[in-house]
């Protein structure tokens, strides 16, 4: 035990320690002729909300807890046979208690003794005022009497009332120039204890000052530009939460403040004007890539669990919302365990009561019958007693506090791996999953052992409780957690995974996709079952907070789609510069100027010629194509500059019919041309649409060309005949129309020529299939005009960029988006290449991305206009990027 022995963990959930005095702790024999200061304990006297706290500076001793409730009677010591105390000027505080708890004697951990004896204590208050004393106390002493919410009412009035009497001390600031910017009652959350105290904003720091003195210092202060990260929480399925991740920001070592505020405006507000402060300076948010460096094997499933569950408001801070992992191994009997054996893992698409078939039949026939609001489970996976439970080894004194000062039943504790599970396999009210200690290598399984020595009982068959009993397949805690972990980060877990992630955060949490899921719960687990701020009757209001707090809670869910599949370990991409034999630098040059458009550039298009040679195309406003010839050390040749409409409007797209020496041109002027390389010229010329053609593309396997266009459609066109090319007929030609609200602004096709993505002026994104000619998905699209739209090489991502300054990556199995991330800039176009990829901004900035670690690996200023086409080819010796511009260039980068 540490030397400083008293701590909220001592008191109630959620009992206030006010202060605390110098006393000595006088036997019940002391007399009038005898003083004896041996038998005279000095120590502290500490004045709690429900409670009174002896803490003997002798550590043998014992701390004493006097329960108000269980006092009968206190007052001013003033009997004559003690008239030898007022002698020495000394005040005495007598109390009668009829029920008193010893805790922590000869300072060892041990369940505590609770005294069922009368018994008076005489206190000798040191420097304090004894009716200053015995006032403040009988205040407290008469709240102890009434009814829970009556109690708890006139607590926080007396809390009110002390509160106004603590006052921050300026001379605490840094300098002169600090200043005072917001100033509100909150409370500091750690695990089990509430701390109320005053947060202060300033300018530099941010300052919490308890109202008490149970921390080492009269104030914690952070600076502000310490702080690495900001998340709003809830507490108690209220949203009143503000965590603040400021590891390194503070010489005690403090990691994470969890601040909890009485009103979600209250913790708005704070978050509002922390935010505004000049001197922040967050780390880049994650949020909007951790999903798909998942997908990509960047992040391992163990980190994107944490990371999910930080989304969903679990935090380490708070045993209600603690955060919570999946049972992944099934198997804890044998002596070798095969992590490439299937039948080992459990199977994650059930939760775990769905695991046994006979004893979920058992909870539906009562779910049947069950007036609502029904539910499946009326344990639930997570609860405080569920993380002790597992943890009392490591945080035996968090289990004191939870269970009043007792241990549970040997018989009853987290003694044998196996045992649990197979408990929570086959028990009618046990359905809990893990915490993240099972699978964390850096504490190897410290959890598992009684490192402490602490005496836990006896069980039934006579064995002390000692260290958890582990599987044969494990050779102690250490390999038992590594083992887990492997499995954790197996293929099958990481092909399963998000299918748990579903059940736990995801789109079958709640309502009736839980309930085909088997896997719900009772409904005060979920946030929005009930508003306790419009709870006005105290008594109901703290019975709703007690259940929320005991009967746990579902976290925050964060998905409303199927969450995608992670990618195999053979098919997760490399980054590029691992790619490339790179190491970590990955920079574009300025390679060649390749020509002037007479007007802004429109659309480029490169194409690889059969002499390893390349061909850039390219359209602008100025009705032109010219297409140059690239040699693979960059020289370049003009090879056409024909003006091809005869309207003299703008081009605005090129496709290449493959294996043809013919281009498809869009025009404003609503025409598709046909141009043919060798001869020079159009060869064809067909009106496709009712107003100007925005893009076009060539499906290769099915020799279909597609059309886009203002006149909100996407056409479809069969062209059998390539080479030669034959006139195409609109009547016989036009197979398929896909209808728009508005103007269709870009498209871009699966490599597989199945599907294609088009995207519109009103930021809508639409996946249709090329099969039925039918929408088959429609994500979450933009704020503004979608500009660009490009599949990765698997077809299983689809980017996008878009007029409201952001670009965004989906999952097209499951249309979730899984990046999302957004610049200075509007994004007027894009391309991706063998995970290059490349977007352009209205500023003429030239993004580049490595689209598998989503990392920004360059940042150009490769225009003086808006850029408005990228083309990106690998002349297999570097990468090169093609930009088009409003300023009429084009130039060639090469890396």
């Amino acid at each position: 035990m540490n030397k400083e022995r008293f701590s909220l963990l001592l008191l109630e959930p959620g009992e206030i320690y006010f202060e605390d005095v110098s006393v000595f702790l006088c036997p019940e024999t002391t007399t009038n002729n005898l003083i004896d200061d041996e038998k005279n304990q000095l120590g502290r006297l500490k004045v709690c909300s429900k409670s009174l706290v002896f803490d003997p500076k002798d550590l043998s001793k014992p701390l004493v807890k006097l329960p108000l409730k269980d006092c009968s009677d206190i007052k001013k010591h003033n009997e004559s046979h003690y008239k030898w105390l007022t002698s020495r000027g000394q005040n005495a505080l007598t109390i009668t208690c009829n029920q008193y708890i010893e805790m922590l004697e000869g300072n060892i951990l041990a369940p505590y003794k609770f005294r069922n004896a009368k018994r008076i204590f005489i206190f000798l208050l040191n420097y304090t005022n004894v009716d200053v004393c015995v006032r403040q106390i009988s205040q407290l002493h008469s709240a102890a009497t009434l009814p829970i919410a009556e109690q708890n009412q006139m607590i926080a009035a007396i809390e009110r009332g002390r509160q106004l009497l603590i006052e921050f001390n300026p001379l605490w600031f840094e300098d002169l120039s600090e200043r005072i910017v917001l100033e509100i009652i909150g409370n500091r959350i750690t695990p089990l204890v509430v701390n109320p105290g005053r947060i202060l904003l300033s300018n530099l720091n941010l300052y919490f000052q308890p109202f008490n003195k149970i921390e080492p210092h009269l104030f914690l202060k952070i600076p502000l530009k310490g702080i690495k990260s900001i998340t709003k929480r809830r507490f108690l399925l209220r949203q009143v939460g503000l965590e603040l991740c400021c590891k390194d920001a503070v010489p005690s070592g403090l990691e994470f403040l969890y601040l909890v505020l009485n009103t979600s405006a209250e913790r708005d507000k704070l978050f509002e004007f922390l935010m505004n402060q000049q001197c922040l300076n967050l780390d880049d948010s994650d949020q909007g890539r951790m999903t798909l460096l998942w997908q990509n094997g960047v992040l391992s499933n163990y980190d994107y669990l944490l990371f999910l569950n930080s989304q969903a408001d679990r935090t380490f801070n708070d045993l209600t919302q603690y955060p919570v992992f999946p049972w992944v191994i099934a198997d804890y009997s044998k002596e070798l365990l095969d992590l490439n054996d299937e039948s080992v893992y459990r199977d994650l698409r059930k939760p775990v009561g769905a695991l046994n078939k006979e004893r979920l039949d058992r909870l539906k026939d009562r779910f049947r019958d069950m007036p609502q609001p029904r539910f499946l489970y009326g344990s639930h996976y997570s609860t405080p007693g569920f993380v002790l439970f597992y943890l009392v080894r490591k945080y035996p004194h968090f289990m004191l506090c939870l269970q009043n000062g007792r241990f549970d039943h040997p018989d009853r504790m987290f003694n044998c791996v196996a045992s649990v599970w197979r408990n929570v396999l086959s028990n009618s009210s046990d359905f809990k999953e893990l915490v993240p200690e099972f699978y964390d290598t850096n504490t190897g399984g410290d959890f598992l052992l009684n490192a402490f020595g602490v005496n836990f009982g006896t069980m039934s068959n006579g064995s002390r409780v000692g260290d958890v009993v582990l599987p044969p397949w494990a050779k102690d805690s250490k390999d038992f957690v590594l083992k887990l972990r492997n499995a954790l980060e197996s293929d099958y877990v990481s092909k399963n995974l998000n299918h748990w992630i579903d059940l736990i955060f995801g789109y079958k949490q709640s309502g009736k996709n839980a309930e085909e899921a088997d896997n719900l719960f009772y409904y005060l687990c979920y946030e929005g079952a009930v508003d306790l701020d419009s709870v006005t009757d105290f008594n109901e209001k703290h019975s709703l907070e007690v259940q929320i707090m005991e009967f746990g809670q579902i976290p925050k869910q964060i998905f409303d789609k199927p969450h995608p599949q992670r990618n195999a370990k053979s098919s997760i991409p490399k980054p590029l510069a691992q790619k490339k034999g790179m190491g970590e630098t990955f920079n574009f040059e300025l390679k060649q100027r390749i020509c002037a458009h007479k007007d802004a550039v429109t659309a480029v298009l490169v194409a690889k010629e059969v002499d390893s040679t390349f061909n850039v195309f390219s359209v602008g406003r100025d009705a032109i194509l010219k297409i140059h010839s690239l040699s693979a050390d960059g020289a370049c040749n003009v090879l056409r500059s024909a003006p091809l409409s005869s309207s003299s409007m703008a081009l605005s797209s090129i496709a290449v019919l493959h294996g043809t020496s013919t281009l498809a041109v869009g025009c404003w002027d609503s025409s598709i041309l046909m141009y043919d390389i060798e001869c020079g010229r159009v060869i064809d010329q067909v009106n496709g649409h009712e107003d100007a053609v925005s893009c076009l593309l060539w499906c290769d396997q099915k020799n279909y060309l597609i059309s886009a266009s203002w006149d909100c459609c996407v056409r479809i066109w069969h062209i059998p005949d390539t080479n030669p090319y034959k006139m195409l007929k609109p009547a016989s030609a036009l197979i398929a129309q896909l209808e728009h609200d508005t103007k269709v602004t870009t498209v871009a096709i699966s490599c597989d020529n199945e599907c294609i993505a088009s995207g519109t002026d009103d930021g809508e994104v639409l996946l249709w299939s090329l099969k039925t000619y039918t929408i088959s998905q429609k994500l979450t699209g933009h704020l503004g005009c979608v500009n660009g739209l490009c599949f990765n090489a698997d077809e299983s991502k689809l980017v996008s960029c878009s007029d409201d300054a952001s670009f965004k990556v989906y999952d097209t199995i499951s249309g979730m988006e899984v990046f999302f991330t957004s610049v200075n800039q509007q994004l007027k176009c894009l391309c991706l290449s063998d995970n290059l990829f490349v977007v352009g901004g209205s500023r003429g900035t030239l993004f580049v991305w490595d689209f598998v670690k989503m990392t920004l690996l360059q940042q150009i200023d490769a225009h003086k206009d808006s850029l408005s086409a990228v083309a990106v080819f690998d002349n297999g010796e570097n990468f090169n990027i093609v930009t088009g511009s409003n300023d009429r260039r084009i130039i060639l980068w090469q890396s």
